[in-house]
């Protein structure tokens, strides 16, 4: 939560030191309170589609048979998270309305809260450069909105649908491990090599810092910058 820019506590106390009177809801308790709320309100809400499965709207017009139109449905799923990941990119990152990110040096020694600018050139590329988060996050979800809208709007050829086999739910289904797949490949591989968003402060050096010597060399460089300086090994 500290990386999402989450420093203080109800308890009176901050990450950066110091006493808070007043933290605000959005505290690390607040942060966690929402969570469990939210994922209770989706418990709930899968709870009601379960019973009622049978409403008008999940109804074809032509038959009054029960159908999914899971294309649609598709689409409404994509546009609605396009525009939550598009909202936490370009408002809360870029504190243009909100707490903005966690930034640290390389080493993890002078972080702090502060908002990220986008990084739209080469640089955005570069996995420690935070403005990348933003600007990655707002390309990806004007895809996913724009891809969200034309799943809307328009229906697949009939020998694309039933090649896919959209109509079956099974398939729809079994097709999100694809995305979760990215999603845990993408968290795998930051964790070993690191990146801007690595808790190296929580967790220690990543598997790629520790077997290439990151802080060590780091360590002897600076040590040898003080001794050309005259100063004396303790003092280095």
């Amino acid at each position: 939560m500290t990386h999402l820019g989450i420093t203080n506590s109800w308890g009176g106390w901050s990450i950066i030191g110091g006493t808070i009177t007043n933290p605000g809801i959005w505290s690390y308790k607040g942060v966690s309170g929402a969570h469990i709320a939210f994922s209770g309100l989706c418990f709930l809400a899968a709870i009601w589609h379960w019973v009622y499965w049978d409403l008008e709207i999940f109804c074809d017009e032509r038959t009054g048979k029960p159908s999914l139109d899971l294309p649609k449905i598709f689409g409404i799923h994509l546009f609605l998270s396009g525009l939550a990941c598009f909202g936490f990119s370009a408002f809360h990152v870029t504190c243009l309305y909100g707490l903005g990110i966690w930034v640290s040096n390389p080493y993890r020694l002078i972080g702090k809260v502060q908002y990220v600018n986008l990084a739209w050139g080469m640089e955005g590329f570069d996995h420690f450069v935070s403005g990348g988060i933003a600007s990655h996050h707002i390309v990806a979800s004007t895809l996913g909105i724009l891809v969200g809208l034309f799943h809307l709007s328009v229906h697949p050829p009939q020998c694309l649908y039933k090649g896919l086999h959209m109509g079956n739910i099974e398939t729809v289904l079994s097709s999100s491990i694809t995305a979760v797949f990215f999603a845990a490949f993408v968290v795998a591989g930051t964790m070993w090599y690191g990146s801007a968003t690595t808790p190296i402060e929580l967790f220690g050096p990543t598997c790629y810092q520790w077997d290439q010597g990151y802080f060590q060399q780091e360590i002897y460089r600076r040590v040898g910058a003080g001794l050309a300086k005259n100063q004396s090994l303790l003092e280095a």
